[in-house]
């Protein structure tokens, strides 16, 4: 339909030319001249009234902003010099609400007139071609008809990506003065297009022991208390509720959307109860904003939206995926779509595919292969649609053959390899929901899912119920399976780490004597033999345990078998050590360290290092000794008797160096460890005991009870800064080299302190360009992303006050900085040539 031929300017009333119109097109404003148009631009946004085909949105937002600050300054930086910049990101990141925000900054800087184009409802072609012509023309030129910059944001344009690209293609060239800001689930992948992935908000570290300060510092907490003060104007968070805060957060990924529902429960529901409802968040968070799209209103809805945009092969791998909670590989999605032969082999594009459409995400790691990861929420979608269409008991059944194949080399090999156990390490947490899933039954794979699961927790210094998952798993299987040694061996191995030296010997024999009925010595024997030697040199059954590790050399030897031989020398250096023979004690630990530092997983390491550290102090070597112990304690993760022995041995080292303070928190600190790690040989008890004795009496004891009681509540962790760190004016340790400038330090300082860019430029008198390039400097150096992550860095490194030298009243725990680090052959007479292999 054409226009009245009768048609009058908009703004003055003046009659204009008429203009072909579509009718299905939106009624396009009409005016005399492009003075007309700039004085309706003007009119319209000093009232406040961007709603007409200029923008849908209003640039001013009615919720507050958080986090996401220093996303804004390299988006704005990144806009200065790209004419196409695409948000990208899953469903409820926040794309919209940072473009717009960004599109707000430039509109009030006047660098830009801005124009918003919301896309989400829109599927007709033609349509959306109008409509962005409509809001391009409607934007004001200059007052001498010159283009103005221009920035035009079109938001969610995922399910019209071919639309959207066919158009800019050739808006762009014939434009050279506008930009487009666009915010999609994935890039156009249009030439110049540059593409801005919008990440999680920061999440608290809830395995610091401070639950609370890594709330205050997370951006994710941040939002959620701002939201469920909306709505709960009396809501804290405090010391007992900031772990359920924090875990509701790390639970929905610090994704804004779902964390938004999440928080506004909190008028009706407690957060512990928010969180014991966490694994049905789907039907749990429903409660979106009114007047929101329908995608928005529920969690359930937005991941619907993005699942229907999928090809059905990437919903098919999908589905698969969400029986992987703990992230994947290729080799372990191929494995999962082995039914789908198509998927399989474009598995490389599939994934590729899923990454582009924010489905996936690539976990960070500059070494191994590409690992990627489902958002919770997705996963959870996914696996209600794996459910659906009846396929979970085939995918959980080629889960668990998968993981019986990479976890054989436990069985079969005499020293586990470090490449199976680093992969193990990574499928922790599916290890786990693997084990959930055959606990129910009498599948004798669970043994041997249940031993990787323990080695997984040993090489990643973490528990998380490998014992209880070895201990049903012997219960429930028959007692003639060929996986029931590797399980006795695991049983047997975590026991000897909590110190339970009984339990580990009984399960030792079990393994001992199963290996044995197979009729000859075979390398797992070997392997089995050393443990057992272990435990028993740990218990002081010193003829037994030498029994032991000659059996286990010679099998080594008769194998060729490096590692297995290395292992057994270190431990019989041990024992060289503790009957007196330092000679040769020093040459066999000369001979192993060296291949093992190269090639030992650090947890194999450890006791050989500590064992070289009383060596050197038996030598009177304090210089050599506390190096060795230092560097024992940095090849994380370690048996916790080992950390226990490297910190004694520091004591010792503090105490023969008349260091007194010093060796009685260490000896403090040690305590706590070691009664949750065994009490270690009668022959390193006494020399502890004789350390402890020579302090106690060189300093008055009020001053020495205070030293001792100030170190006894530490943590782990915080022991083990405690043992490498500057604790004193007599410590001997240089302060290492720091990564950032003094200026530098200035500004992550007042970072911590919670002010604004503008804040700081005041404080230090510079300009706000360069608070913002310090800021950009200092994530770069440190490898940190956010201002929050910027802050947790600088408060873990303030200096603490040591512990008053005054009698206590009571115990107490002081926080202490953080500071960061980066023989003759038994058996045979000729000494062994050890390969490094």
């Amino acid at each position: 339909m054409s226009a009245s031929p009768t048609a009058t300017c908009d703004m003055c009333g003046r009659p204009v030319r008429p203009h072909r119109q579509s009718s299905t097109s939106p009624p396009r404003a009409r005016y005399c001249s492009n003075a007309c148009r700039q004085r309706s631009y003007r009119m319209r946004q000093k009232s406040g009234g961007m709603d007409t085909a200029l923008t849908e949105t209003p640039l001013t937002q009615m919720s507050s902003f958080i986090g996401r600050t220093d996303e804004l300054i390299d988006l704005a930086r990144t806009l200065r010099e790209a004419r196409l910049l695409t948000l990208t990101g899953p469903a409820g990141i926040g794309k919209t609400r940072l473009a717009l925000e960004l599109a707000g900054q430039e509109a009030r800087g006047r660098r830009h007139e801005v124009a918003v184009v919301r896309l989400s409802q829109l599927t007709e072609q033609e349509e959306i071609r109008q409509r962005i012509l409509t809001t391009l023309d409607a934007m004001p030129d200059g007052a001498d008809g010159a283009e103005k910059d221009r920035l035009l944001l079109l938001d969610d344009c995922e399910h019209v990506l071919d639309t959207c690209g066919t158009l800019l293609t050739g808006l762009l060239p014939r434009h050279p003065r506008l930009r487009v800001l666009v915010t999609s689930r994935e890039p156009l992948r249009l030439p110049g297009e540059s593409v801005f992935p919008v990440i999680e908000l920061a999440l608290p570290d809830l395995d610091s022991g401070t639950e609370l300060t890594a709330c205050l510092r997370s951006d994710a907490v941040t939002l959620f208390m701002d939201r469920a003060r909306a709505v709960a104007p009396d809501f804290q968070l405090t010391e007992a509720n900031a772990a359920d805060v924090g875990e509701i957060c790390v639970r929905l990924d610090g994704v804004p959307l779902p964390i938004e529902m999440a928080a506004r429960l909190m008028r009706v529901f407690p957060p512990a109860e928010v969180r014991a409802r966490m694994d049905d968040s789907l039907a749990l968070l429903t409660n979106g904003w009114r007047l929101a799209d329908g995608r928005h209103r529920s969690l359930r809805a937005s991941l619907e939206w993005g699942y229907d945009l999928l090809s059905a092969a990437e919903r098919a791998l999908l589905r698969r995926l969400s029986v992987l909670p703990g992230g994947f590989g290729p080799d372990a999605a191929a494995a999962l779509a082995a039914d789908i032969p198509e998927a399989v082999s474009a598995m490389p594009e599939i994934l590729i595919g899923l990454e582009a459409k924010s489905v996936i995400t690539p976990l960070p790691g500059a070494d191994g292969p590409a690992r990627f990861r489902l958002l919770e929420s997705m996963r959870h979608y996914g696996h209600e649609m794996l459910v659906a269409q009846g396929e979970d008991t085939a995918a959980y059944e080629r889960l668990t053959a998968w993981l019986t194949t990479a976890s054989l080399p436990l069985r079969e090999d005499a020293v586990a390899p470090a490449g199976t156990l680093g992969m193990l390490e990574k499928e922790h947490a599916n290890l786990i929901h693997a084990l959930r899933r055959l606990g129910s039954g009498d599948d004798e794979r669970q043994l041997l899912l249940a031993a990787a699961l323990t080695a997984a927790e040993v090489v990643g210094g973490r528990q998380s119920g490998a014992a209880g998952h070895i201990a049903h798993a012997l219960d429930r299987t028959a007692p003639t399976s060929v996986y029931r040694g590797v399980a006795l061996e695991a049983a047997a191995a975590l026991a000897r780490r909590e110190g339970e030296d009984a339990a580990a010997a009984r399960r030792a024999d079990e393994a001992v004597a199963l290996e044995r009925e197979r009729g000859r010595s075979t390398a797992r024997l070997g392997r089995l033999l050393l443990l057992r030697g272990m435990i028993r040199q740990q218990a002081d059954e010193r003829e037994a345990s030498r029994a032991d590790l000659a059996e286990a050399l010679k099998i080594g030897l008769r194998l060729g078998h490096n590692m297995l031989t290395a292992l057994c020398l270190g431990e019989i250096a041990r024992q060289q050590l503790e009957n007196g023979e330092l000679g040769s004690a020093e040459q066999t630990i000369h001979r192993v360290l060296p291949a093992l530092r190269r090639h030992a997983v650090p947890f194999r390491l450890r006791s050989v290092l500590v064992t070289a550290g009383a060596l050197a102090l038996e030598k009177d070597d304090l210089t050599s000794a506390e190096a060795y112990f230092a560097e024992a304690l940095r090849a994380r993760p370690a048996h916790r008797s080992d950390t226990a022995a490297a910190i004694e041995g520091l004591a010792l080292v503090a105490t023969r160096a008349r260091r007194f303070d010093r060796g009685l928190r260490l000896l403090g600190a040690a305590e706590r460890i070691r009664d949750d790690a065994g009490r270690g040989t009668e022959w390193w008890r006494r020399r502890v005991h004789e350390a402890r004795e020579t302090a106690l009496r060189a300093i008055p004891p009020a001053r020495a009870e205070a030293w001792l009681d100030s170190a006894q509540g530490l943590p782990e962790q915080q022991a083990i800064s405690l043992a490498l760190g500057d604790d004193g004016p007599e410590a001997p340790h240089k302060r290492p080299a720091h990564p950032l400038s003094r200026r530098e330090r200035d500004v992550a300082e007042l970072v911590m302190e919670g002010l604004t860019n503008r804040q700081i430029a005041a404080r230090m008198h510079v300009s706000v360009r360069t608070v913002e390039t310090h800021i950009r400097h200092i994530r770069t150096t440190l490898g940190l992303r956010s201002r929050a992550h910027i802050a947790a860095w600088v408060a873990q490194r303030q200096p603490k006050p040591p512990a008053r030298l005054t009698p206590p009243t009571g115990r107490r725990t002081p926080q202490v900085r953080s500071v960061v680090h980066g023989g003759h052959v038994v058996g045979g007479p000729n000494p062994l040539q050890l390969k490094d292999t």
